[in-house]
C-alpha cells in the first residue's frame, strides 16, 4: 500500500454508517495514555475495547485505518499525533502520521518518524538539531540494489548479473583483475603477455583449437610450457578437458557476457587457498566446551564449516591443476587453565586447519580469567593487532578471505580486513537487538548490564564494512510479513541520547546470501542406521536418562520408562527458553501423561556459572521443578561438553518414539533442529526466526509459538495422542524430517556457496574499489569517535579481586557552541569526497 498525505476515512461511504467517527475514537483512544510506543497487538486490543460492535469493527479493519493497522510493526503517540510504521511487505517500511483530531494524514521520512519517537525517551535531545545522525546509505547510492522482497538473500546471482553488464562496458577490468591473480609468488591463469581483452580473447580462440587436439585426460603438465610462451599460467585445469572447459567459459564471457557464465567462471578461478575465521568469544574448542556460557552451537557450525570449506578447496585445487595445499585458521582468544589454553591446535577430521588461540591483554599482563560476550569489546582492538601479527606469521602472507562470527568476531574481522585490504564477510549468528524487547530506545536502562551501545555500534560496523554477508535463513535477514529480521530492524532505529542511525543496513543489499549450514553426517545419522544395536542399550545414554539417583550430572527421575520422551538441549538463557519449555508441560496435565521431560543444559548449582542469564534460569528452573513436582516425569542433565554424544542423544529419543522440542523465544538459524532431524527424529521448533523455514510446519515436523504456551504444549500433545492411534503417523514425520535435511540442509552444498562467493565479491570489491574506500573511511570515523569512547565506559577485568566498578562515565554528548550549527551527520565532507 502507498500511503499519500490527505484525509484517513474520506473514502468510506456515509451510508456505511459512522465509520469516520469510529476512526476518531479509535485514534483518540490511542492517545488517552499520552506519549508511548505501541505493540500491534495494543493497537487491535484498544480498537475492539472501543469498537465492541463486530460489524462496525470489520468495517474499520476494511478501510483505510485497518489496511495501516494490518501492516503496522509498532506506532508513537505523540498526542494529537499517532504516527504507524507501516510495512506491507519485509525490507519495505513507511512511516505514517495521523491526526486523531481531523483524521490528516502525512508521510514521514526516517528522520522524521525517530526524532517523534526520541521524544518519550529522551525529550531535549530530540529536540536538538546538532544530534550525531548515522546515515550509511548515503555512500551506497550508486550501488545497485535488488527490488523484490522475495529476491532478498539472493545476493549472488545479483552480483552475476551486474557483472554481466560491467564486462560488456568495459571487459579491461577483468583481464586486469585475472592479471592480479598469484599465490606464493607465482601468477595464475595469465601474465602480461595478455594484457588487454583484445589480445585475451585471440589467444583463447588459439589455445582451444590447441586443446582440441590433445588427449582430454593430457594433464595439464604436458602443455604448460607451450601455454606459458602464449600467455597463459597454472590454474585453468588439471587435464586439457578442464582447460578448454574453463577457458571456453571465459571466450564466451568476453564475447557476449551473461550471469549464468560468469558465476561458473568465477567458481572455478583460483583465488581462495588462505582463509581465517574469527570467532572470538565464549570457549573455543573440540572437547569439553560444548554448553559452557557463550559456547554454543557456533562452535558446532565453525569446526563443521571448516571441514567443508577444507575439503571442497582441496577439490578446487586439484581440478585447477595446482599442488598448493590451502590453510583454514580458527582464530579466538586463549584462556590461561582452561581448556582453551593450548596457542594452536590441529582441527580433528583436517589436514592444513587449526585453532589458534590469542590471549587477551591488559596493562598488567595477559588475562587468565573468562570474559562474558557482553563486556569483550574493550578487549578486541588489541586481540585484532596480536591476532594480525601472528596471521601473518603463519600464513607467510595474508589471507584471501576472513570470516567473521558473532559481533565480536564480526568486528574483529572488520578491522583486519580493512587494515590488509582484504575480502571479508560476516556470520551475525545472532543479533542481541532482536533478543531484547526495545533495546535501542531503554539502551541507557541495559548499558550498565549489556552494553548494548558498544554491541549496536561494533554490529553497525562490521555489517557495513563487509563485502558479502551470511545468513542461514531468510527470516534471519528480512523475517517474514508479521515480524521485521535481525538485519531488517538495523535498517532504522536511535539510541536516544547517543545517535540516530537514519540508514544503518539495507536488506536489498546484494552483499545478502542465505547458506544454510548442514550437521556432522559423522555424527548424526538416523537412528535406524545402527545395524540393530539399539542406541538406548548403551550403557551411559542409558544411566543419564534413567537411573533413579541423583548426582552432580542429572537430577529428578523418569518413573514410567515405557513413554515417549520430549527432549531439549540448549544454552540456558532466556531466549532458549528452557525454563519455559518446562512450565508448559508442568501446566499441561495431558502431556505429562503422555510423556517424560528430559532437559540438557547448564550447570544445578547457580553459583557455578559466571553468566548472568544463565545464573537466573537455574534458579527458575529449581523453582519449577520444586512448584510442579515434577519428579518422576522429568530429567535434568548437565550441559554436555562432549559434542560427539549429541546424536546419541537424539537417537536414542529417537527410539523411544519420541521428539525434539526447541522451544526458543527467537532462534537465528536452528542447529539443533538440523541435527535432531538428520537423527531421524521429530521436531517441534519456534516458529520465529530459522526453524521455521527449516520445517515445513505438519509435514516435516511442526511449528510452535512460544509465546502460547498452551496452544504449544498441546500441539504437542495431540501430536503423541495421534502416534498411540496409529504407530505410523510417527514414522511418516520421521522420514520427511530426512528427506528434507537431505534436499536442502548439507555442508557440501554449503562450502561450494561460500567459497562461489569469496571468489564473486572480491572482483565485485576490486570494480568498486573507490566507493569502498570511501566508506571505509566513514567507517573508521564512526569507530573512532563513537565506539572507542564507549568502550572506555566498560570496566576491564583484573586477574586480582576488585571492590565493584565504578558506574560508567557519562556518555560525551556534542558540545554547545556560539551560533547556530549544522546537523552533525557523518557523510561525504568529512573526507573530502
Amino acid at each position: 500500500m502507498e500511503v499519500t498525505s490527505g484525509s484517513l476515512g474520506n473514502g468510506i461511504p456515509e451510508a456505511m454508517g459512522e465509520n469516520r467517527g469510529n476512526i476518531k475514537r479509535c485514534l483518540e483512544k490511542y492517545i488517552e495514555m499520552g506519549r508511548r510506543v505501541m505493540k500491534p497487538n495494543q493497537l487491535m486490543d484498544e480498537l475492539e475495547i472501543v469498537i465492541n460492535d463486530v460489524t462496525q469493527r470489520r468495517l474499520v479493519m476494511e478501510g483505510d485505518l485497518g489496511k495501516i493497522l494490518c501492516f503496522t510493526q509498532e506506532a508513537v503517540v505523540i498526542p494529537p499525533n499517532v504516527v504507524f510504521t507501516v510495512r506491507e511487505n519485509p525490507g519495505n517500511w513507511q512511516y505514517v502520521k495521523v491526526n486523531s483530531s481531523n483524521l490528516s494524514v502525512e508521510a514521514l521520512t526516517s528522520t522524521q518518524y525517530l526524532k517523534l519517537k526520541e521524544l518519550i525517551f529522551d525529550e531535549n535531545w530530540a529536540k536538538d538539531e546538532n544530534v550525531l545522525e548515522v546515515d550509511f546509505g548515503a555512500l551506497d547510492f550508486t550501488l545497485p540494489r535488488l527490488s523484490l522482497s522475495s529476491s532478498i538473500g539472493n545476493g549472488l546471482r545479483f552480483v552475476c548479473s551486474k557483472l554481466r553488464d560491467c564486462v560488456n562496458d568495459k571487459p579491461q577490468s577483468l583481464v586486469d583483475y585475472l592479471l592480479s591473480l598469484e599465490h606464493q609468488g607465482e601468477k595464475l591463469m595469465i601474465n602480461e603477455t595478455q594484457n588487454t581483452a583484445k589480445k585475451l580473447e585471440m589467444s583463447l580462440i588459439l589455445a582451444d583449437v590447441f586443446l582440441s587436439e590433445l588427449p582430454k585426460d593430457t594433464p595439464f603438465q604436458a602443455f604448460e610450457l607451450r601455454f606459458k610462451e602464449w600467455g597463459f599460467e597454472k590454474g585453468w585445469g588439471e587435464n586439457a578437458r578442464r582447460v578448454k572447459e574453463t577457458m571456453r567459459i571465459l571466450s564466451e564471457i568476453l564475447q557476449a557476457p551473461d550471469s549464468v557464465n560468469i558465476d561458473r567462471f568465477f567458481a572455478r578461478i583460483p583465488r581462495i587457498f588462505n582463509v581465517v575465521i574469527f570467532s572470538v568469544r565464549g570457549y573455543f574448542g573440540q572437547t569439553d566446551v560444548f554448553g559452557l556460557p557463550d559456547t554454543g552451537g557456533q562452535v558446532v557450525y565453525i569446526l563443521d564449516q571448516v571441514k567443508a570449506l577444507e575439503k571442497e578447496l582441496l577439490h578446487r585445487i586439484n581440478s585447477q591443476g595446482l599442488n598448493f595445499k590451502p590453510q583454514i585458521l580458527v582464530v579466538t582468544r586463549l584462556i590461561p587453565d582452561t581448556k582453551c589454553n593450548q596457542e594452536f591446535e590441529p582441527i580433528i577430521g583436517t589436514k592444513h586447519s587449526n585453532i589458534l588461540r590469542i590471549p587477551f591483554v591488559t596493562e598488567n599482563g595477559i588475562l587468565r580469567r573468562w570474559v562474558s560476550r557482553f563486556d569483550i569489546y574493550p578487549y578486541l582492538e588489541r586481540f585484532t593487532k596480536d591476532a594480525t601479527t601472528k596471521i601473518l606469521d603463519i600464513l607467510e602472507g595474508k589471507p584471501d578471505l576472513i570470516i567473521g562470527n558473532y559481533t565480536d568476531g564480526n568486528l574483529v574481522a572488520s578491522l583486519m580486513a580493512n587494515k590488509l585490504g582484504i575480502t571479508q564477510a560476516t556470520i551475525a549468528h545472532a543479533l542481541e537487538k532482536t533478543k531484547y524487547e526495545d533495546s535501542d530506545l531503554k539502551w541507557k536502562e541495559f548499558d550498565l548490564k549489556y552494553h548494548f551501545s558498544s554491541q549496536f555500534t561494533a554490529d553497525l560496523i562490521s555489517m557495513n564494512s563487509a563485502d558479502f554477508i551470511i545468513a542461514s535463513t531468510y527470516q534471519e535477514i528480512a523475517g517474514n510479513k508479521e515480524k521485521a529480521g535481525q538485519y531488517e530492524s538495523h535498517t532504522s532505529f536511535t539510541l536516544p541520547g547517543l545517535y540516530r542511525v537514519v540508514s544503518g543496513i539495507n536488506v536489498f543489499d546484494p552483499r545478502f546470501n542465505i547458506v544454510a549450514p548442514g550437521a556432522d553426517e559423522s555424527m548424526y545419522f538416523p537412528f535406524t542406521s545402527q545395524d540393530g544395536n539399539f542406541i538406548k542399550f548403551y550403557p551411559y545414554i542409558d544411566e543419564l536418562l534413567y537411573s533413579q539417583n541423583e548426582n552432580d550430572e542429572h537430577i529428578g527421575y523418569l518413573v514410567d520408562k515405557k513413554k515417549p520422551i520430549i527432549f531439549s538441549m540448549a544454552r540456558f538463557d532466556v531466549v532458549k527458553n528452557l525454563t519455559g519449555l518446562t512450565e508448559w508441560y508442568a501446566k499441561n496435565k495431558r502431556l505429562r501423561d503422555l510423556v517424560n521431560l528430559v532437559i540438557v543444559g547448564g550447570f544445578f548449582d547457580p553459583s557455578k556459572s559466571k553468566d548472568r542469564e544463565e545464573t537466573s534460569e537455574i534458579k527458575k528452573m529449581h523453582s519449577l521443578i520444586e512448584k510442579y513436582q515434577l519428579k518422576g516425569q522429568f530429567r535434568w542433565i548437565t550441559a554436555k561438553t562432549v559434542q560427539t554424544r549429541n546424536g546419541d542423544f537424539y537417537r536414542c529419543i529417537a527410539d523411544t518414539r519420541g521428539a525434539f522440542v526447541q522451544p526458543a523465544h527467537y532462534e537465528a538459524f536452528g542447529l539443533t533442529v538440523i541435527e535432531a532431524m538428520s537423527c531421524g527424529l521429530v521436531t517441534f521448533a519456534t516458529k520465529h526466526g530459522g526453524p521455521a523455514e527449516i520445517i515445513v510446519d505438519g509435514v516435516s515436523g511442526f511449528h510452535i509459538d512460544p509465546s502460547n504456551d498452551e496452544e504449544s504444549s498441546n500441539k504437542i500433545a495431540d501430536f503423541f495422542e495421534k502416534c498411540k492411534m496409529d504407530p505410523n503417523y510417527w514414522n511418516m514425520f520421521s522420514t520427511e524430517g530426512l528427506q528434507r535435511i537431505n534436499e536442502c540442509y548439507t555442508w557440501k552444498i554449503y562450502a561450494n556457496k561460500v567459497i562461489n562467493m569469496g571468489n564473486t565479491y572480491s572482483y565485485w570489491r576490486y570494480l568498486n574499489k573507490d566507493q569502498k574506500l570511501a566508506k571505509q573511511r566513514y567507517i573508521q570515523s564512526f569507530y573512532n569517535l563513537q565506539y572507542r569512547n564507549l568502550v572506555k565506559t566498560i570496566p576491564m577485568l583484573s586477574d586480582i579481586p576488585q571492590p565493584p566498578p565504578p558506574p560508567p562515565k557519562p556518555l560525551i554528548k556534542p558540545s554547545p557552541s556560539k551560533g547556530k550549527r549544522t546537523q552533525s551527520r557523518l557523510s561525504f565532507k568529512m573526507f573530502g569526497a
